[in-house]
């Protein structure tokens, strides 16, 4: 893709609300899309708020060092929820990233903008952050690919942490084969995806419940003849991944809450407010189960090569309704920011509005190749 013609499609699409700042990159490479939370030399990093100073950054970030190096071009910093902070991108301060399925809807989040890029064809690929399920959700929700790598993969030096013992960065792209090369590119880790063969897949026994219709007949569509397999309860690596990132979201913006609690909007106050409530018992418990969840899933995980179950239980809700729509959004993604494990989202052929799954393997290379090999399976599905 050429600059220039991300740049039209941008200025085409500005009403999704997809950017927050366009860089002044010039010349011919792959084009990248950065979530305002990176550090890109002489671009101001807002992480998508308006406490953080307005100075442009003097240095890239790691991942974007590493990115430059392979000849990627930054076409913009994209809009997200603020601080990362919420499953919706709809941002007070830089306007709701709306869906470009339905502009009344919301992209998802925390990487709205990201997917919003990608699905628009305003970048080749884009970066987004993922710590509850920040890149699932928006790959999900807009009908784009994207990947949650084995968490620490990928250097997170220069960006602007969430929670930093869960926090990952990933690429998201149209396509499995674009998002294993742009993970590549970020982290230095070959990876193929050529001759993939026919995985050992399972469902997670007791997961799969509560879904809308939509996202219902998405699931019946390609799960059938997988068999379903034991793993932990659902709700052990949700609550501990919860009570982790509450707590550790509110050490990183305690004083400004104190300061300046009128620069946030009300939804990320709100769970700042209480991350700081949480007792330091409980902090010390969920890491404890945190360690014990990583034990249990490796055992769980011994005779298969990846789970499928669905990315979120709904289809992108309304702008106005979204506020109530966390835990729907949050509820297959969030345990496996807790287990660190790597997991693609990848698009099902369906009519109407995007419905992602989840497929969550044990290494970075073999997730992608059972992505790749669904991804071709699906072509064939009917709706």
């Amino acid at each position: 893709m050429e600059l220039s013609e991300a740049r039209r499609r941008i200025d085409e699409h500005a009403g999704l609300n997809a950017f927050i700042s366009i860089s002044p990159d010039e010349g011919a490479g792959t084009v990248v899309a950065v979530k305002d939370l990176v550090d890109v030399a002489g671009m101001v990093t807002t992480a998508g708020g308006i406490i953080l100073p307005r100075e442009p950054a003097e240095r890239d970030a790691a991942v974007i060092e590493a990115i430059r190096r392979h000849g990627c071009l930054i076409v913009g910093k994209t809009n997200l929820h603020e601080f990362a902070f919420g499953v919706t991108s709809a941002n007070p301060h830089y306007g709701p990233v709306r869906n470009p399925h339905d502009p009344s809807r919301v992209a998802g989040g925390s990487s709205g903008g990201s997917a919003v890029a990608v699905a628009t064809g305003m970048c080749d690929w884009a970066i987004g952050s993922d710590t509850g399920g920040s890149i699932r959700i928006p790959g999900s929700l807009c009908g784009v690919v994207g990947f949650k790598p084995l968490l620490g993969s990928i250097d997170t030096t220069g960006v602007v942490p969430l929670s930093w013992s869960l926090d990952t960065l990933g690429p998201m792209a149209p396509d499995v084969a674009t998002v294993a090369t742009a993970f590549s590119v970020m982290s230095g880790e070959a990876v193929s995806v050529e001759r993939v063969e026919r995985p050992r897949i399972g469902v997670p026994r007791g997961w799969v419940a509560g879904l809308d219709e939509p996202t219902a007949a998405a699931w019946r569509l390609v799960s059938g003849g997988w068999p379903e397999v034991e793993f932990v309860e659902r709700n052990r690596p949700f609550a501990a991944g919860l009570t982790i990132l509450l707590v550790e979201a509110a050490t990183y913006h305690r004083r400004w809450i104190t300061e300046c609690p009128e620069k946030y909007g009300s939804d990320v106050l709100g769970q700042l407010r209480r991350g700081l409530a949480v007792l330091g018992v409980d902090f010390a418990e969920a890491m404890r189960e945190r360690a014990r969840l990583t034990a249990e899933v490796t055992h769980n995980m011994e005779d298969i090569d990846a789970l499928l179950l669905p990315a979120t239980a709904i289809v992108a809700p309304p702008i106005e309704t979204s506020h109530e729509m966390r835990e729907p959004l949050t509820r297959f993604t969030r345990p496996f920011n807790t287990t660190g494990q790597p997991v693609v989202v990848l698009p099902v052929p369906v009519r109407g509005l995007p419905v992602g799954m989840q497929v969550v393997g044990k290494t970075n290379e073999g997730t992608l190749r059972a992505a790749m090999w669904l991804e071709r399976e699906w072509q064939n599905l009917t709706p």
